[in-house]
């Protein structure tokens, strides 16, 4: 009898035990495996695929000849991908550095060379030096996305 009773208190201590920590512990959400590709909208395809191609400096990833009139698609490193998707209709509002952008890693201490090019081929920029040393460059596409190009830390 004693052992029935102590095998009753040892389950119903289990059970309130991993009712209590299944309520503390938080919800895990969505596994995430990597970062895909994020998709923007454009008013002019070619003028933003050749800015993204000789300025930028990703390579284009084949599209199915039944996009080709509205998709352009760029690597940007093993398994991510910028897609451009024809279909802007008004320039991009409330996008500046401090506010909506999207970074891309540059090589550390790359800025110097970065801001050259830029220079030579009359594309506007910010560049700064972050907190840790390291060097942020803003441009802006012909839609008005702002890229961060981003050092990495030091």
């Amino acid at each position: 009898m004693k052992t029935i009773r102590l095998m009753i208190a040892l389950l119903m201590c289990t059970s309130f035990a991993s009712h209590t920590f299944a309520q503390d512990t938080p919800k895990k959400g969505i596994e995430i495996l990597s970062y895909n590709h994020v998709g923007l909208a454009v008013k002019d395809l070619k003028v933003s695929a050749k800015f993204y191609r000789e300025i930028i400096g990703l390579s284009p990833v084949d599209v199915p000849d039944n996009l080709l009139a509205i998709r352009r698609w760029f690597k940007i490193a093993p398994g991510q991908e910028l897609h451009l998707l024809l279909g802007r209709e008004q320039p991009v509002a409330n996008n500046d550095k401090n506010g909506a952008h999207f970074s891309l890693s540059i090589p550390t201490n790359s800025a110097d060379g970065i801001e050259e090019f830029l220079k030579a081929n009359n594309v506007a920029y910010h560049r700064q030096k972050r907190f840790d040393g390291a060097f942020q460059i803003y441009v802006t596409d012909p839609d008005g996305y702002v890229i961060e190009l981003n050092e990495p830390k030091k």
